[in-house]
């Protein structure tokens, strides 16, 4: 069984930096999109972060872009988020995530547990 396991999450004040970290256990990394996702108190969905794509391509939600820069190591099987000039809008739980899709496989998603993140 596949394992997303999350850290790094925490409280920061408006302008600072917090930096997630997550590690998947037991998968053929390079054949997944990985992402950061985020859901916020009450909300009702995930709203994509950021992601890279198994061919290297780099995707920011428009809120984000210029503050937040996602990494991989295919080796450690590692995803990060570098989270910068953090404002209060960015507070919520941020859920590491694995896709797959073709050609790689069929559709399938890994989460992680999540972790909170709280900006005030």
């Amino acid at each position: 069984q596949v394992q997303l396991v999350e850290s790094g999450g925490g409280l920061a004040q408006p302008g600072g930096s917090l930096r997630l970290s997550c590690v998947a256990s037991e998968i053929n990394f390079r054949d997944w999109s990985k992402g950061w996702y985020r859901q916020v108190p009450g909300g009702e969905r995930r709203e994509l972060v950021a992601s890279i794509s198994p061919v290297g391509i780099y995707n920011y939600a428009d809120s984000v872009k210029g503050r937040f820069t996602i990494s991989k190591d295919n080796n450690k099987n590692t995803i990060d988020l570098q989270m910068n000039s953090l404002r209060p809008e960015d507070t919520a739980v941020y859920y590491c995530n694995l896709h797959r899709s073709p050609p790689w496989g069929t559709h399938y998603d890994y989460w992680g547990q999540g972790t909170q993140v709280t900006t005030i």
